[in-house]
């Protein structure tokens, strides 16, 4: 990969980044009420003149398209501003909270593409017949299913079969490893089966379009082993739609935890971001959406490396 490449894609990147905060913006303005509205609450005992204060105070009395380019201003010199509500600094807020959701990201992938490129060569070595049929069931189940929906029959299973077992909350890992992956293990299952349906099925599809070419007809004349043809042969090939639709699984997996980390508890950035939504506080909404974005495309310019890793024929000009 050359650095003029990478360079071309962020420069690409930028107005797409750029126009996902400016909708961001403009929705969570649209909602009605506002941070100084959420703080007040129902018993207002404040004057006119202390209201007016609070909004010149937090810059609310400015016209929208004035604070939009104000934030943006402050962001490109790196300073995020602070919450409105806790009147903590926005970025360390952001990384306090962000390796909960990265580890919870990288637990369901690994799950995810584990499960799903296993079922999926195996769907189509034995297509046709009933395991085929079992996990083509499966892998329908899996996509019909909401994450919430799966994550709430997971919860009523363990709570009822596991009585000691930590299904909401969060341990560190520098803490206790082994709690820390206890408290892990349903949301990264839940997230994880969401997507492994998906990529159970181009799995399947790719593979079985793969045994059909000549050489690999070929390789089966020469005598080459069942094992060798399908693992070395087939599968690396098989593997480039697969590492296409787990990039674009990773959007909706970022867009995932939001739910999940919400449902078991897990204080990342999806249940962050929930909770400044709910509170109007909208210097953090704004970065939490800005930093997803940079992360989802610096995550495309990854996954278009790995593509020149399976098929050295592919050239990133």
């Amino acid at each position: 990969m050359t650095l003029g490449y990478v360079l071309r894609r962020i420069i690409v990147s930028v107005p797409t980044v750029l126009l996902v905060v400016l909708m961001v913006f403009v929705a969570i303005h649209l909602v009605p009420g506002t941070a100084v509205d959420m703080m007040l609450g129902t018993q207002n005992y404040l004057t006119e003149d202390q209201i007016r204060q609070l909004y010149h105070q937090y810059g609310l009395d400015k016209p929208l398209v004035v604070q939009y380019f104000a934030w943006l201003k402050n962001t490109l010199s790196f300073n995020f501003g602070v919450s409105l509500r806790t009147g903590k600094p926005v970025l360390q807020l952001i990384l306090s909270r962000l390796p909960v959701t990265l580890e919870l990201a990288a637990l369901s992938m690994a799950i995810a593409l584990t499960l799903g490129i296993v079922l999926g060569v195996v769907s189509a070595v034995k297509r046709n017949g009933f395991i085929d049929d079992i996990i083509k069931v499966f892998s329908l189940i899996g996509i019909s299913s909401p994450a919430f929906w799966i994550g709430s029959i997971f919860i009523v299973l363990f709570s009822g079969l596991f009585r000691g077992f930590n299904i909401f909350g969060y341990v560190p890992i520098d803490r206790d490893l082994l709690k820390n992956l206890q408290s892990m293990l349903l949301p990264s299952l839940t997230l994880g089966l969401m997507i492994c349906a998906q990529i159970v099925r181009v799995t399947r599809a790719s593979m079985l379009d793969v045994l059909r070419q000549e050489y690999i007809k070929t390789a089966m004349a020469k005598g080459v082993s069942r094992t060798v043809l399908i693992f070395k042969h087939a599968l690396k090939n098989a593997l480039i739609p697969v590492v296409t639709v787990s990039g674009i699984q990773l959007g909706y997996l970022i867009g995932g935890t939001i739910v999940i980390e919400n449902l078991f508890a897990l204080p990342g950035l999806g249940r962050l971001l929930l909770q400044a939504v709910n509170e109007r506080d909208y210097p953090v909404v704004q970065s939490i959406v800005l930093f997803v974005a940079i992360m989802i495309v610096a995550l495309n310019i990854l996954i278009d490396f790995v593509y020149t890793l399976l098929d050295p024929r592919v050239e990133l000009k």
